[in-house]
């Protein structure tokens, strides 16, 4: 399961500036940046690399997905509209304001070349989301990369600032890959205050696993904001592949315009309904996250190590030393952990796990930073560029 065959990892591992221009026009999505470092994987191995949810799908959509399967020679347009009017009426907007895609990938792609040109700069945090600004390589746009304030939320009158020819705003929050929140007072004040014309994206992969508002709110204004939700994280279908973004009818038919419709799986599209209609399986998991991670923090500062507190399922570690012997010796312990941004050259990124994961990523990394870790060595290889892509500076 772990060993992505070669021809995927590695397609776009040409160093060149065509090979750049190239992937740039692909759908980034985290698990090609997570996983353009690693390789060799054990079946064994603790895999906290990519923010992944290891409980998977919850019972109901498992059952629906396998429901499906006789079914799956049908495309079943049904589902799309089915799923829609679902996700509409749970989150309180008009069905026109919803669409359905394979991840939340791929809106954040189109939305960047809808929205962004040579003229339009793309705004975001740093650390943060890298897909965005992959992408904009392929619309050309200035990418500005605006650092975090200090309590590690978005800095959105420094964004505003830095950018009056700005296209579009990324927000992510919680964000990628600090796990920390933008609250929605801040995302208010970006779009009342944002250039005329340029647009507000918020990406809320993460929103359930945290007490933060939502900005649909700001959808259901009609305000210059699309909101991008996914399946992958708290639901657990990654795999999967059902994402959504909500906005108004007109930046949605922009969205649409780049990227076109293409049928979803129906076995993400059920297994997506069946999980909305599972009342407890938020707070559950919700629940179920915020306790391992709080474990995990007490232990971390009971041995004096640093981190950034969190409100997700992911959060970002000071290792003090150089990450990629960090990296290559949690590798040796059976233990994959996630990838280092360049505006913090000593951290890197961890995804909370099970509780058993985590028992496990705390023993290797006291064994790491004592000293005393001894094993593999092989299992990371490092390069310059995220499959092929030169990250913007």
């Amino acid at each position: 399961m772990p060993n992505i065959p070669s021809v995927s990892r590695r397609s776009f591992l040409q160093l060149s500036a065509a090979a750049s221009t190239a992937a740039a026009f692909r759908v980034i999505t985290e698990p090609m940046l997570a996983w353009a470092d690693v390789k060799n994987v054990p079946r064994d191995a603790v895999l906290i690399n990519s923010n992944e949810n290891p409980l998977g799908p919850c019972a109901a959509a498992r059952d629906a997905v396998a429901s499906m399967i006789p079914e799956g020679g049908r495309y079943h347009f049904e589902f799309d509209q089915q799923l829609v009017e679902l996700i509409a009426k749970t989150e309180g907007v008009k069905p026109n304001y919803v669409q359905i895609f394979a991840g939340s990938s791929v809106p954040l792609r189109s939305s960047v070349l809808a929205f962004t040109s040579k003229t339009k700069s793309y705004v975001t945090a740093d650390p943060g989301y890298e897909a965005g600004m992959i992408t904009s390589q392929a619309s050309g746009a200035r990418v500005v990369k605006v650092p975090l304030a200090k309590a590690y939320a978005h800095d959105v009158k420094a964004m505003i600032a830095a950018a009056p020819d700005a296209g579009l705003f990324y927000v992510c929050t919680p964000n990628n890959p600090t796990g920390t929140l933008t609250g929605l007072s801040d995302i208010e004040y970006l779009v009342e205050n944002k250039p005329k014309g340029s647009v507000v994206m918020v990406d809320e992969a993460y929103i359930h696993f945290s007490d933060a508002q939502s900005a649909i709110d700001l959808v259901k204004q009609d305000q210059d904001v699309i909101v991008l939700r996914t399946f992958s994280k708290l639901y657990g279908m990654a795999g999967l592949r059902c994402g959504m973004a909500i906005a108004r009818p007109d930046l949605a038919k922009k969205i649409s315009d780049i990227g076109g419709w293409n049928p979803q799986p129906i076995t993400a599209m059920r297994a997506a309904m069946a999980s909305l209609k599972d009342a407890g399986l938020v707070t559950e998991r919700k629940r179920i996250n915020a306790e391992v991670r709080k474990e995990v923090f007490e232990w971390l500062d009971r041995n004096g190590y640093t981190y950034i507190p969190s409100q997700s399922n992911c959060f970002m570690l000071d290792t003090k030393q150089d990450p990629k012997k960090v990296t290559e010796a949690m590798a040796s312990q059976n233990v994959v952990i996630g990838r280092v941004w360049p505006c913090m050259p000593t951290w890197v990124r961890i995804t909370v796990g099970t509780r058993p994961e985590m028992e496990q990523f705390q023993a290797a990394f006291k064994k790491v930073m004592d000293g005393t870790a001894v094993g593999r060595h092989s299992l990371p290889r490092h390069h310059q560029h995220y499959d092929g892509v030169a990250m913007p500076s």
